[in-house]
């Protein structure tokens, strides 16, 4: 598969916000790896997605339906809890009522865990989010197979996985958001955010 590079050209000379904004649009446009054809297909599924979920009740989360976002998992405790985080933030703006997070391994609740929360709490439909960027091996096996043994102990629910996050253009808002705040940090103008916080690492070398 093709691979999606933004390179922004950053140095310590031009670490202002509005000049990193300027940097960050010239390298956005340069000419992508992905085909044509390809990157319109990503396009038309974004549009696509947009307009199910303006569409009929089937198409939307409703009663009875419970999401499970799922990560990785690691070693690290403080990165578990980020996830637990960003749910919490999810079930806020979103107004779900039945949002559990997951790791796929490593740490706690599992998939099945999560999976049995979800039954517990009333769902019949269980839609499971890879919170990954790209599709890979976790996405294609790994998730589906853990989700499968979930679903075993619960027959009669039924269950999806959805598509990692993807090439969607959003990513694109959130990315630049990042660099510009660690800018501002190495500037000495914003305290370290929620992700370096006490690490010390968001600095020019």
């Amino acid at each position: 598969m093709s691979s999606f590079s933004i390179t922004p050209q950053i140095s310590p000379k031009s670490s202002s916000p509005v000049e990193t904004r300027r940097l960050f649009s010239i390298c956005a446009s340069q000419r992508s790896s992905i085909p044509v054809g390809r990157l319109s297909k990503f396009r038309n599924f974004t549009s696509r997605f947009r307009m199910s979920i303006d569409n009929g009740s089937s198409n939307r989360i409703g009663a009875g339906d419970a999401v499970i976002i799922v990560d990785h998992g690691s070693r690290r405790r403080e990165s578990n809890l980020m996830l637990n985080e960003f749910v919490a933030m999810f079930k806020d703006k979103t107004g779900y009522p039945i949002v559990e997070p997951a790791h796929m391994e490593l740490a706690e609740p599992s998939i099945k865990d999560s999976f049995t929360l979800c039954v517990e709490q009333g769902a019949k439909r269980i839609i499971v989010s890879p919170f990954f960027l790209f599709p890979g091996r976790h996405w294609q096996q790994d998730i589906p197979s853990l989700t499968a043994e979930a679903a075993k102990d619960h027959p009669g629910i039924s269950y999806i996985i959805t598509a990692p996050l993807g090439l969607h253009e959003q990513l694109v808002d959130v990315v630049n958001d990042r660099i510009n705040y660690c800018l501002s940090h190495a500037a000495g103008v914003s305290d370290e955010c929620e992700v370096c916080a006490g690490t010390g690492k968001c600095r020019f070398n």
